[in-house]
C-alpha cells in the first residue's frame, strides 16, 4: 500500500486516538500500526470502527493488546473498542507477566531439541520461549530454503540482477560464486525461469514470479454483499490457518480462518452459529480482499 501512504499516516494518528493516545513503543508503535494498515485496506474511518452494528475482525495483535496481553494504560482502554474488538471475551487487568508458569529452563530446551530435531543454541531457545510462533516460521523457513541468513541482505530482500555475481562463504574455507546470467518472462503458470552459474557451471531453475502474485493467485469468485452465508476476505492476503471444515457446527465468535498480510495476522470470526458448507480456500492460498472463502448453510 505504498502508494497510500498519506492516508497510513492518518489511519495511523486516527488508530493512536481510538487507543486512548497510547505510549508508542515496540510492541505498542506495530499495533497501531497493524490497525492503521487494516483500516485503509478495508476503507474504515474511526466512527466505523466504532460503530457496534458493523461487524470487524481485528489484527491479532490489536485483540492481544486489548486482551491486556500487553499491560494496561492508566485508567485502562477506552471502553468502546475494547469491548468491540474482544466480542465479549473478558480482559485481564494484572500484570501479565503474573500469569505466566515458571519455566524449565534446562528441561525446556532439551525438549525443544527433541522436537525440532537439532542442537540449539541459548539465544535461539530464548528467540522461542519469547516468540515461538515467528521462530517456528523461522526455522521452517530455513529448513526450505537453507542458511539465508548469509545473503547480503539487498540479495535477500530484492535478488540478483542479471550479470550480478556474489560470493557466499557457507563456513570458513567454503565459498560459493553466484553469478546470475539472465531471468525469462513470466509464463502462463506464473513461473520465470531463472539462468545462472554456480562456481562456473551453468544451471537454470523455474521460479515463482511474486511481482503481482502471479503463480500463487487465482480468479476466486465473489462475497455477495448482504449475504449472511457467505464468508469473504476483509483484506489480501495468505491463509495462514483454517481450523474449520466442511460439515462443522460453528457457533458464534468461533475462529474460522486467519489471514496473514503485511506482517500481520487477522483472525476471522463467525458472526452467527450455522454448518459450513464449502470451504473454497487452504492454507497457503493467496487471496484478495473480498474473494468468497468459505460458504455457511442457509
Amino acid at each position: 500500500m505504498e502508494e497510500r501512504w498519506h492516508e497510513v499516516a492518518q489511519a495511523y494518528a486516527d488508530a493512536n486516538q481510538l487507543f486512548g493516545d497510547i505510549v508508542k513503543v515496540t510492541p505498542s508503535s506495530k499495533v497501531v500500526g497493524d490497525m492503521a494498515l487494516m483500516m485503509v485496506s478495508q476503507d474504515l474511518t474511526k466512527s466505523d470502527v466504532l460503530d457496534p452494528t458493523r461487524d470487524i475482525s481485528f489484527p491479532d495483535s490489536v485483540v492481544d493488546m486489548m486482551r491486556g496481553s500487553l499491560g494496561q494504560p492508566p485508567g485502562g482502554w477506552p471502553e468502546g473498542i475494547q469491548k468491540k474488538v474482544l466480542k465479549g471475551e473478558v480482559p485481564i487487568t494484572v500484570v501479565p507477566g503474573s500469569l505466566l508458569a515458571d519455566i524449565d529452563l534446562f528441561g525446556g530446551h532439551e525438549k525443544l531439541e527433541k522436537e525440532l530435531g537439532f542442537d540449539l543454541s541459548d539465544a535461539q531457545f530464548a528467540s522461542h520461549l519469547m516468540y515461538p510462533k515467528v521462530f517456528r516460521d523461522f526455522m521452517a523457513a530455513q529448513d526450505k530454503y537453507g542458511p539465508t541468513s548469509i545473503l547480503p541482505t539487498p540479495v535477500y530482500f530484492y535478488g540478483l540482477q542479471s550479470e550480478e555475481e556474489i560470493y557466499i562463504t557457507l563456513e570458513a574455507g567454503k565459498t560459493m560464486v553466484l553469478r546470475c546470467l539472465a531471468i525469462g518472462d513470466t509464463d502462463e503458470d506464473g513461473f520465470r525461469t531463472v539462468f545462472f552459474e554456480l562456481n562456473g557451471q551453468p544451471r537454470r531453475i523455474k521460479v515463482p514470479d511474486r511481482t503481482h502474485g502471479a503463480a500463487t493467485a487465482r480468479v476466486r469468485a465473489k462475497a455477495e454483499i448482504g449475504n449472511v452465508t457467505h464468508i469473504g476476505a476483509p483484506l489480501p492476503g495468505v491463509i495462514s490457518a483454517l481450523p474449520v471444515a466442511a460439515g462443522q457446527a460453528i457457533k458464534a465468535g468461533d475462529v474460522l480462518l486467519s489471514i496473514e498480510a503485511m506482517k500481520m495476522e487477522t483472525a476471522i470470526h463467525a458472526d452467527r452459529d450455522g454448518v459450513i458448507e464449502r470451504v473454497d480456500i487452504k492454507i497457503g492460498d493467496q487471496i484478495d480482499a473480498k474473494d468468497l472463502l468459505i460458504v455457511l448453510k442457509g
